[in-house]
């Protein structure tokens, strides 16, 4: 039997494989659909602050979701990945975007702590993957899983994915960190 780690290994390659081979009229409406899920997630929670991330290409666009929390005058903390592991946090201002350490694309505003993410209503998240019961599956870096573990009393956690990236079952250690729900296109699953 596989190890863990490499059941993660293949399902992440088969994920990405998935997202390469989207079209790109169902990545425009899937991200129309995500958009309105991320602002009925966000008003529903009644959230005025929280954090996010500037999607990459291939992942579900966030962008217009950070454009229409911009103009509601909410605050959004975005991820810079520091060397150590932890995030430290940038409040998202809709200017330049420049990349971290890890090459993922960063706000150009004012660098606050890791610990700056504790005063969020909301924490949206991506992911690979996340199982049936919550389980969610990053890309392999541990970064979101640390942050997430290392905080007492977590506002709501959800995580942004496709609708074929909620599973039944993802490989889990230890370290792994569960969400509240999910995001997708066609709705929001909270477990």
């Amino acid at each position: 039997m596989p190890d863990v780690e490499s059941e993660k290994r293949a399902l992440r390659a088969e994920l990405r494989e998935r997202r390469r081979i989207r079209t790109s009229t169902r990545t425009t409406q899937d991200s129309t659909a995500l958009t309105a899920n991320l602002q009925k997630v966000t008003t529903d929670s009644g959230a005025r602050s929280l954090s996010a991330y500037l999607s990459l290409p291939e992942e579900p666009n966030t962008r217009p979701f950070l454009r229409w929390a911009a103009e509601q005058g909410l605050r959004v903390l975005l991820p810079v990945s520091r060397d150590d592991g932890l995030l430290d946090w940038a409040p998202y201002d809709g200017e330049e975007e420049d990349a971290d350490i890890m090459g993922l694309p960063t706000p150009t505003s004012e660098l606050l702590g890791p610990i700056a993410i504790n005063d969020v209503d909301l924490i949206l998240v991506p992911a690979a993957a996340v199982d049936r019961t919550g389980m969610r599956m990053g890309w392999g870096r541990g970064y979101f899983d640390k942050t997430l573990g290392s905080m007492e009393g977590s506002p709501p956690v959800y995580a942004v994915i496709f609708d074929d990236e909620l599973v039944e079952a993802v490989p889990r250690e230890r370290h792994d960190m569960p969400v509240n729900g999910v995001v997708t296109p066609s709705g929001i699953v909270t477990f």
